[in-house]
């Protein structure tokens, strides 16, 4: 056995144990952890096949950002997760015919592959050997898909922002500066000078 074969199977291993262990933990927050390491061991993979721009996605964004964020907003949230899986159950038929339908999409797509080979590389674009693979992605990004790089990063901006102001509340209970309040006010509404003559004060 070559050294990246024991890789592949133990990366391939390790990132299947961790995904059926981030569906069947009890505590979110080891779901998360479980989480992370099948990212990084599915990072090592796209490694493995010489997609390194795919496995430092991967670490960067998912690993660096959505799931670290995730395991922060778990842990500082005090959700009581016991009363939301009470009606689990009653969706498990709507996830089961999705999982089959999901799974004859795989199916299909490997025969498709076997039954005619010739059609995956019929869309692929010519390799030079002389770029790598991150050099290439960058000059396809920034020259031919520019305007579409650039509307993607902006729908992801809006999206960002909507999410922000839909879950935004303000209690009402809770007292909260004005800027624009404070900086508009002229002193005769905030000072008055009283003048108390002697042995009259407090």
């Amino acid at each position: 056995m070559t050294l990246p074969l024991f890789f592949f199977y133990l990366f391939s291993a390790v990132a299947i144990v961790s995904a059926v262990m981030v569906i069947s933990a009890r505590n979110p927050v080891h779901a998360v952890l479980f989480l992370i390491l099948a990212f990084f061991n599915a990072s090592g993979l796209f490694m493995l096949a010489g997609a390194e721009f795919l496995a430092l996605l991967l670490v960067v964004v998912y690993v660096g950002a959505v799931a670290v964020l995730f395991l922060f907003v778990v842990m500082m949230l005090d959700v009581d997760f016991a009363s939301m899986r009470q009606g689990f159950l009653q969706y498990a038929p709507v996830g089961v015919i999705v999982g089959i339908v999901l799974l004859l999409e795989l199916l299909l797509l490997a025969g498709s592959f076997v039954i005619s080979p010739e059609v995956a590389g019929g869309s692929a674009l010519p390799i030079d050997g002389t770029v790598d693979n991150m050099r290439a992605i960058g000059q396809v990004l920034y020259t031919r898909y520019v305007f579409l790089f650039q509307g993607a990063a902006a729908v992801l901006l809006v999206a960002m922002i909507g999410a922000i102001v839909l879950t935004l509340r303000h209690k009402s209970n809770v007292k909260r500066q004005n800027p624009v309040d404070q900086v508009a006010r002229r002193p005769s509404e905030t000072l008055e000078v009283v003048k108390v003559k002697s042995g009259q004060g407090l």
